[in-house]
């Protein structure tokens, strides 16, 4: 099997990976899973696609991520494993849509507005 690469975005963050056939380690800029997200939920929100298709020990998968915090990153890099399995296995892509796997979410931050403290938040009204 060839090197597999797939694209995923969520709010400022993007996440280029490279899909391999291995045994299942995960490396994202040079460093591995568990180091770059410390935490077990993000660590399991990025492992759902491959939990999902019982794929986890079949794939090495090499990662740049870049921008955005680390929620945003993690969900980033969901979104590109899910397109990845798509490319390798297109019957999968029913599965991983019905998860919610498959949908890039469009939400961002809502510009600043001018004369305006942030983007909704208004200064206090005086009457008098």
């Amino acid at each position: 099997m060839e090197v597999i690469n797939a694209l995923g975005r969520r709010k400022r963050a993007i996440a280029r990976i490279f899909v391999s056939e291995g045994t299942g380690k995960i490396t994202i800029n040079k460093r591995d899973l568990a180091q770059y997200f410390p935490s077990t939920i993000l660590q399991y929100v990025v492992k759902q696609p491959l939990n999902k298709l019982g794929v986890a020990e079949k794939y090495d998968i090499k990662v740049n991520i870049y921008g955005g915090g680390f929620t945003g990153q993690s969900q980033a890099l969901r979104l590109a494993i899910a397109r990845a399995l798509v490319k390798i296995n297109p019957e999968d892509k029913a599965a991983l849509r019905a998860e919610g796997f498959m949908t890039r979410d469009p939400r961002s931050v809502e510009r600043k507005k001018p004369g305006q403290p942030k983007a909704r938040r208004r200064f206090q009204f005086s009457k008098r």
